[in-house]
């Protein structure tokens, strides 16, 4: 009898996740999650898993293929979803610069299904922020055009692919290369989305933990017309007295 490997291989994934549910543990983060109608993660299903133990799933199965991430991608419950991203975060440091360009590639067109903060936030950095990061740039061109989707996502109308494109900079921050989050910062400034806020926000304080005087000529410029989250986030290392005159704009 001709057996799909693909689909035992999902199927084996859904399984020992099961293992891990806790009914209780789900409506809590249904509602830490903001899954009601109209809220940002509407729609979302768990099944209430930790995250501890979704990574041990995804360590024992990676070497899923892409065909049985894309199924879990395209799963309506949270926890399948962030499974599959985990696995590809394992997968990728390992895999050949051919895979990793393929696993770059599957990401980006399966962004859409990477729909909230946290399947971004543990994967964008891995994936796409490392990807950018391995090519080789000799001039200011190169980087510009290797990195240029990451100013295509900050245009996009879907949330998630805006917050992959300044969650993406963190690698090159802890690189010393603050150029691209300066830039995809002042971009999302006008974003009305209170995440997109949050995110640039933290994005800005890492740069302020590496050199505090990059971050505050972007804030000096910038900080009265910052959304006040935004600001709050950017700031909040800073030594009160000064973290004050931002927030009363004495700057």
């Amino acid at each position: 009898m001709y057996r799909d490997i693909h689909m035992d291989m999902y199927r084996d994934i859904i399984k020992e996740l099961k293992k891990y549910a806790n009914p209780e543990k789900a409506k809590i983060l249904q509602g830490f999650f903001k899954t009601g109608k109209g809220q940002y993660g509407e729609g979302d299903i768990f099944l209430g898993i930790v995250v501890p133990n979704q990574r041990l799933v995804a360590k024992k199965f990676i070497d899923a293929d892409l065909e049985s991430l894309k199924k879990l991608l395209d799963s309506k419950i949270h926890e399948h979803r962030l499974t599959a991203v985990l696995i590809l975060t394992y997968q990728f440091p390992k895999a050949d610069k051919k895979l990793q360009k393929k696993i770059y590639n599957f990401y980006l067109k399966n962004a859409k299904q990477i729909n909230n903060w946290d399947l971004v936030d543990l994967s964008a950095p891995n994936i796409v922020g490392e990807y950018l990061q391995s090519l080789v740039c000799h001039s200011e061109s190169e980087r510009r055009i290797s990195r240029k989707i990451l100013y295509k996502l900050v245009k996009s109308k879907n949330l998630w692919e805006r917050r992959i494109s300044i969650l993406a900079t963190f690698t090159f921050l802890r690189n010393g290369d603050f150029t691209d989050t300066l830039k995809i910062a002042e971009i999302l400034l006008k974003d009305e989305h209170d995440l997109i806020h949050k995110a640039v926000g933290w994005m800005l304080r890492e740069v302020g933990k590496r050199d505090q005087s990059v971050e505050e000529k972007f804030l000096k410029k910038h900080y009265q017309k910052m959304p006040r989250t935004m600001l709050r986030y950017a700031i909040e290392r800073f030594e009160e007295g000064l973290r004050q005159k931002y927030l009363k704009g004495q700057i």
